[in-house]
């Protein structure tokens, strides 16, 4: 057998190795800041381009694998019914037509004051920026639902939802501007979903191990291949592959294989950013222009549609922040405005400097975005319908003396022992609407809502009927919000929460949580408990006859 040659490190490039280091270190920065860790990621792109550093092909092919898995694992938690809403299509369908509308107006009216780089800017030129402008970023939104758990919140669907319709435009823009029409065997597309049942079959029988992560890589790489062979965009087949598999119960573990992998490659889509134009002053300071006119524009108008759908103002307002930014694919459009020579090759590093601007303005609006909405709850009241989106309603307690939040498999466990011993005083509450529906056809009593809502809790306060709650959510960071969401209102109940870790029990009884309980400590003491009512007796029995 012949020896296999040892990798020489020394080889590797250090300019491939180096990004990554400043990315690290910017991003630790960020996190001890108390900012989410992609602003770091982000300024050490712009860092890295400041020292003249340019995109690298490898660093590329990072930020496209990360895009793949992130819209694959977009797949496995959207259904149609989502994108078929109205508050979906035609909400992404009115702020499209009307941000391009008055985008172009803007640069137009811009262009006749003759300011620097817009002078000269045409009217079609100026209605391709506004469409550019027009985008919100799927990849930033997702980001920030994964980081507070809220990607099965009504307002966390809904976003998602409309930015795929969005992306959905991008594509078409993209595939008529180029004069790229799909090949006539993209019509063979269709014939994936007949291959539903079979893809489900073998996620049934593939495990829990390796061969999970392995099928969770090949499939959206396959989509990807296979949708860019028949002159479709790539990024669209990993998406399509990904909803043909959505309702299994085994997607949620599908995804959170695929968790690590998505966020480390993501870390390449953001530092491409920032290196994928040059920074001067007259570009920077284009890009800042348009971050200051049009950004207010975008999110004020998406409140609005939103409210006009019947969304509570709450849901509206964590929706709106959330979209509050340019687009990935507002680069794209620019490009290819460049490339079919309708802009200017400045306008590509002025739309990279406003999408970056745009995160970083929008990285702490969502990190504050449950205090903004505390801090102006009764003026966006005003703005919100007496009709109700079904799903968006708000929650009652009703008789309920016992609220369980978070009903995976801890917080089902829980809800059936206590109300095994209380009787029908438990009341489960869930954000997954797919959760919500299983559990109902299990004969729970689970209603659909968001433990961080204020208004859930002030409603429950005046019936004063709830004495306890249990935290089981699978993520630190919901368990806290709301042990200080309930210190903050001085909530006079009985709180017990579970934890992972020994920093997150400290933390939780700094909130104020009366009994923490640690998952994995408690474990083995728990399962001990069960075997010895089960089995106390026969090892009882045994101890007496050796003795």
């Amino acid at each position: 057998m012949q020896d296999l040659a040892p990798i020489n490190l020394a080889a590797v490039d250090v300019m491939h190795i180096f990004p990554l280091g400043v990315a690290f270190v910017l991003g630790f920065v960020a996190r001890l800041a108390n900012l989410p860790p992609l602003m770091g990621f982000l300024a050490a792109g712009f860092a890295l381009g400041g020292l003249g550093m340019q995109n690298t092909a490898l660093l590329q092919q990072i930020a496209d694998l990360g895009v793949t898995l992130l819209l694959f694992t977009i797949g496995l938690k959207l259904h149609i019914k989502d994108l078929a809403a109205p508050v979906v299509w035609l909400t992404a369908s009115l702020h499209m037509l009307v941000i391009c509308g008055l985008g172009a107006l803007l640069v137009g009216l811009l262009a006749l004051l003759g300011l620097g780089l817009f002078a000269d800017i045409s009217l079609h030129s100026a209605l391709l920026i506004g469409f550019a402008l027009s985008f919100s970023s799927t990849v930033f939104a997702v980001k920030v639902f994964e980081a507070r758990g809220e990607m099965g919140a009504i307002h966390g669907r809904i976003a998602i939802g409309l930015l795929i319709v969005q992306d959905i435009f991008a594509v078409v823009f993209i595939a008529v501007s180029a004069g790229k029409v799909p090949s006539v065997w993209a019509l063979l597309l269709l014939g994936l979903i007949p291959l539903r049942p079979a893809l489900l079959r073998i996620l049934d029988s593939v495990g829990h191990g390796e061969l999970l992560v392995l099928l969770g890589w090949s499939l959206p790489l396959a989509g990807a291949a296979l949708f860019e062979m028949v002159g479709v965009k790539a990024d669209l087949g990993a998406l399509i592959l990904g909803i043909l598999l959505a309702g299994h119960p085994k997607t949620n573990e599908l995804a959170k294989s695929l968790l690590s992998f998505k966020d480390l490659f993501l870390i390449g889509f953001f530092l491409s950013i920032g290196l994928s134009g040059e920074l001067s002053w007259a570009t920077f300071g284009t890009g800042l222009l348009l971050v200051l006119l049009v950004l207010p524009l975008k999110t004020l108008l998406y409140f609005l549609l939103f409210t006009r759908q019947r969304m509570r103002a709450r849901s509206a307002t964590l929706a709106s922040l959330s979209l509050t930014n340019f687009s990935e694919f507002g680069l794209i459009v620019g490009a290819v405005g460049v490339s079919q020579q309708w802009l200017g090759p400045e306008w590509l590093s002025i739309l990279a400097i406003a999408l970056s601007l745009s995160f970083l303005i929008a990285s702490p609006l969502n990190t504050a975005s449950k205090s903004i909405y505390a801090r102006w709850r009764q003026q966006l009241h005003r703005l919100q319908t007496r009709k109700r989106l079904p799903g968006d309603e708000i929650i009652r307690a009703g008789d309920a003396q016992v609220v369980v939040f978070g009903m995976g498999r801890v917080g089902a466990g829980a809800y059936d022992y206590l109300r095994k011993h209380w009787g029908d005083v438990v009341l489960g509450i869930d954000i997954n609407a797919d959760y919500v529906e299983r559990h109902h056809q299990a004969g729970r009593n689970v209603a659909l809502g968001d433990a961080t809502d204020a208004d859930f809790w002030a409603r429950a306060e005046r019936s004063g009927k709830v004495k306890l709650a249990l935290l089981a959510f699978s993520d630190h960071s919901s368990n806290l919000a709301v042990a200080r969401l309930l210190r903050e209102q001085e909530f006079d109940l009985e709180l017990a929460s579970v934890a992972y870790y020994p920093d997150h029990e400290e933390g939780l009884r700094e909130a104020g949580v009366h009994k923490v309980f640690n998952f994995y400590a408690g474990a083995g003491e728990n399962f001990a408990e069960h075997v010895v009512e089960d089995l106390g007796d026969l090892v009882g029995e045994k101890a007496a006859g050796t003795a």
